[in-house]
């Protein structure tokens, strides 16, 4: 996922991906993984979790391949989808492997180093990419993709164990259904509601199927003996908190690379590996973070570091949407550091919280909730952060009636075309468009930056007010 963020200027020019199409190559992705991921950590709690790890590493590798010969933004964005189906089957077997094999005294410690390396591998993944991208085109990404892909399926087959639900109930279909459906609405009206209009009928259709699919999730939950996710579970304040923090998290960092790795490609003029480069100091931090978390937990309590760390990404949000055209990268990287503290503190508490809500035979669903949680706030913050920075990097564009059509178009489109055209225009007009389209940029930026903000201190709060001071314990009460 991070890996792609880090191409999107050049599949903005190589397949003429306007900002819209950009949002949806990233979110394909994400809206799939984020809708099958419950249902399908449920299938592995039957199954076997290493089986179905397996054949999603697969599934995962051969769209990566597809992905690859990809011709047109349609045709890439199917492949997208695919690989978020594969994806859905990949996670929930990770921490739910972890979380059902590790004794009560090791799992808080394995938890925080699996968190830990989550958010690292978005770092590790763009400077693959970026290395890449020196060489070859934004192929290759999704080529090593696709290997990696055959490597994992190979890894967990040698040394994985299959760990299952010991006593599996009958599989709640219309649960997964409702579900799936209406994350994938609630992603799609927020992504077409700043293209066509928040009125359009499409819009409102899907945001009406999406609340009717919620519905029938609550639904469906009281009513069955064994929902897919009992609905009752949100009624817990660890659990509750947990998924606010894992959601509210990963849209801020997901989000955030969808904007800032573009700000530092296109405002900054760095190469994708220097790019890349410029996020490590985010791994520098998150990991050794993440790894203390669980001792500021046991000194200061559950709520208090939750909030902290909610409240720390906001901040480094804050701080970034103050940049201008000429800021440089030092102001960027202090911002970059305050966050990367946040996303150490809030990654380990929020999915210790959900895993620790739910008896050792459910990992799977709890793993496959935190999981959701993440994918969820990475498709919402991708599709927030895009649309707020394309309504405000169009709404703060020049007059283009002077320039040719093939060039007004371009601008429009991106800011990564306008750049382009920018330079083929050349001379005083060239120099005065470019101009124009980095203010464009950095506003949209700015905007998308203090939205999402304002989300986290929200939700910062409501932790701080109700989530539990202390740790939840699934090995001494049984929440289900």
């Amino acid at each position: 996922m991070s890996a792609l963020n880090l191409a999107l200027p050049d599949l903005a020019i190589s397949l003429g991906a306007d900002n819209t199409a950009l949002t949806w190559i990233a979110d394909g992705y994400t809206v799939a993984l984020a809708a099958l991921v419950l249902p399908l950590g449920a299938v592995g709690d039957r199954i076997g979790r290493r089986s179905v790890l397996i054949v999603g590493a697969i599934v995962f590798g051969g769209a990566s391949l597809a992905a690859a010969y990809a011709d047109t933004t349609s045709t890439l964005i199917a492949a997208r989808v695919v690989m978020g189906v594969g994806a859905a089957m990949i996670m929930p077997g990770t921490l739910s492997t972890i979380t059902a094999t590790f004794p009560p005294e090791q799992r808080s410690r394995g938890v925080a180093i699996w968190s830990g390396f989550a958010a690292a591998g978005a770092i590790i993944g763009m400077l693959v990419a970026g290395s890449l991208l020196e060489r070859w085109g934004w192929e290759s990404i999704f080529i090593t993709s696709a290997v990696v892909g055959v490597v994992a399926a190979v890894a967990a087959a040698a040394l994985a164990p299959n760990t299952r639900d010991r006593d599996p109930q009958r599989f709640d279909v219309i649960g997964a259904l409702a579900t799936s459906i209406a994350i994938g609405t609630l992603v799609f009206a927020i992504i077409e509601g700043n293209d066509r209009g928040w009125t359009t009928l499409p819009v409102l259709i899907c945001a009406g199927v999406c609340v009717l699919g919620f519905v029938v999730y609550a639904v469906q939950g009281t009513r069955t003996q064994h929902p897919l996710l009992d609905p009752q579970l949100f009624g817990l304040s660890g659990f509750r908190a947990g998924a606010i923090v894992v959601l509210t998290q990963f849209m801020a960092i997901f989000g955030f690379f969808f904007v800032g790795l573009q700000y530092l490609q296109l405002i900054l003029d760095y190469s994708p590996l220097l790019a890349a480069i410029a996020l490590i100091p985010v791994a520098a931090v998150v990991m050794p973070t993440a790894t203390v978390t669980p001792r500021l937990v046991s000194w200061v309590g559950l709520k208090y570091v939750m909030a902290a760390g909610l409240a720390l990404i906001a901040v480094g949000l804050l701080w970034i949407s103050r940049l201008h055209v000429d800021s440089g990268y030092a102001p960027f990287l202090g911002g970059l550091i305050v966050a990367g503290l946040g996303i150490g503190v809030a990654s380990s508490t929020g999915t210790s919280a959900i895993v620790g809500s739910l008896t050792r035979d459910h990992q799977g669903v709890a793993s496959a909730m935190n999981d959701t949680t993440r994918e969820v706030g990475s498709a919402v913050g991708i599709a927030i952060m895009g649309s707020v920075f394309s309504s405000h990097y169009s709404n703060h564009l020049p007059d283009l009636t002077t320039l040719p059509a093939q060039a007004a178009d371009a601008v429009r489109d991106s800011a990564a075309g306008g750049l382009a055209a920018a330079e083929q225009l050349g001379g005083p007009p060239g120099a005065q468009l470019g101009a124009a389209v980095r203010g464009a940029f950095i506003d949209g930026m700015s905007a998308s930056m203090i939205s999402v903000a304002v989300v986290l201190f929200v939700a910062a709060l409501g932790c701080a007010l109700k989530a539990p001071r202390q740790q939840p314990d699934s090995d001494v009460t049984d929440n289900r």
